[in-house]
């Protein structure tokens, strides 16, 4: 890939110091990288930091596939699993701001089969009524199938295999059917809100979602690799992980990205690249325009990137301390308290394959890391904020 500007994100190289960060502490990330990549934690990655409007890193380190000699190249694409929900919280926002869809309705006004959910085990009927903002903030009550519990195991089954057998209003048919995790506006509950939120995307648009991301936010933003599959022409440019992982030995699986899938997740489906990632995330930072070309307004972009949980319970410990959730994304409450440094206000969120991505407004900064090593995610995600905010000078 060149490192031509255009060629990258649209904005220029420039070497660290010139926008505030240590070219060393840099390098010294890289090496962590590397070191990874020899020890066979990962088979490789691509990291991109960009401060003030200008990319002060863009490397990649490593092999693209663990069974051959190729260099990971700068435009891999990689699964991004739950960078997707973001992407589709947008298209949502972008609905709301043509009155075509309203934070405060009822879900079931979309989507009539989940009008009488019931929660937990005992399937009691729910007495609160789940909302579109319940989605977008994931307190509707849907959790994972692969967490822990007597209600996610009430969930495998039906939702086996989706990915090949269900289309997207056949997923939320088979959800219409399950118990709800937790009572509606209750709790952060992370888990299948996103897809739930896709499905309403499609039934307000009319258009299957892959489709409507494309006209309304790939297209216009210039995102040329991202999608729910890639195309025939480019499986020579897809990451892959390592099957069995270095450090415990368990084998990793993914899904095969070649195959077009029915359901078209919205919340962890997409593949991306780094340079397509950054210009989505520099439409983020820029307030919901790039280079012209305007996808969402600018009190749009601040009341999605402002925490919505307030005090809210939260289940699990996917959320980290210190953090909480806006409309598709986490979201920073305070500089202390979380276990790795950062500022009020910045966010972001993080793929199960290893790929994470933060926005911070206060120091004009933000970062992308793709890899493709799901049991290594937590080191990675540690490593990339803790090396990238000791650059800062």
């Amino acid at each position: 890939m060149s490192l031509e500007p255009d060629a990258i994100v649209g904005l220029p190289l420039a070497p660290p110091e010139a926008v505030g960060l240590n070219g060393a502490q840099l390098a010294a990330y890289l090496d962590l990288l590397k070191a990874d990549v020899a020890r066979g934690r990962m088979p490789g990655a691509v990291v991109l930091v960009v401060r003030h409007d200008r990319i002060a890193l863009f490397e990649a380190v490593g092999r693209l596939r663990p069974d051959a000699a190729t260099a990971m190249p700068l435009d891999a694409i990689f699964r991004i699993y739950s960078m997707t929900k973001p992407i589709v919280s947008l298209a949502a926002l972008r609905l709301m701001e043509q009155g075509r869809l309203h934070a405060a309705e009822p879900i079931a006004r979309h989507l009539p089969e989940l009008a009488n959910m019931v929660v937990g085990v005992e399937r009691r009927p729910a007495t609160r009524v789940a909302t579109v903002h319940d989605l977008l903030r994931h307190s509707a009550g849907f959790g994972y199938e692969f967490f822990d519990g007597p209600v996610a195991r009430l969930h495998q089954e039906p939702l086996a295999n989706r990915r090949d057998r269900l289309d997207n209003a056949g997923f939320t048919l088979a959800l219409a059917a399950l118990p709800l995790y937790s009572e509606p506006g209750t709790r952060f509950e992370y888990g299948r809100a996103t897809d739930v939120l896709g499905r309403v995307v499609e039934v307000v648009s009319g258009e299957p979602l892959g489709a409507h991301l494309k006209r309304t936010v790939f297209e216009p933003l210039g995102l040329r690799d991202t999608g729910f599959s890639v195309p025939t022409e480019q499986h020579h440019r897809i990451a892959e992980p390592h099957p069995i992982d270095a450090d415990s030995g368990a084998p990793v699986t993914t899904w095969d990205p070649r195959i077009a899938p029915r359901f078209e997740s919205a919340g962890g489906a997409l593949l991306s690249t780094a340079a397509d990632y950054a210009r989505f995330l520099r439409l983020l930072a820029n307030g919901g325009s790039l280079e012209g070309v305007q996808v969402v307004g600018r009190k749009t972009v601040e009341w999605m990137t402002a925490d919505h949980l307030g005090v809210l319970p939260r289940a699990g410990s996917v959320l980290p301390v210190g953090w909480g959730f806006g409309l598709g994304v986490a979201v920073r409450t305070s500089d202390g308290i979380a276990v790795d440094p950062g500022s009020t206000g910045s966010y972001g969120w993080s793929g199960a394959a290893g790929t994470i991505f933060f926005v911070d407004p206060r120091e004009a900064m933000f970062g992308v890391l793709l890899l493709q090593a799901p049991q290594q995610c937590d080191r990675q995600w540690a490593l990339f904020r803790q090396m990238v905010y000791a650059a800062l000078m």
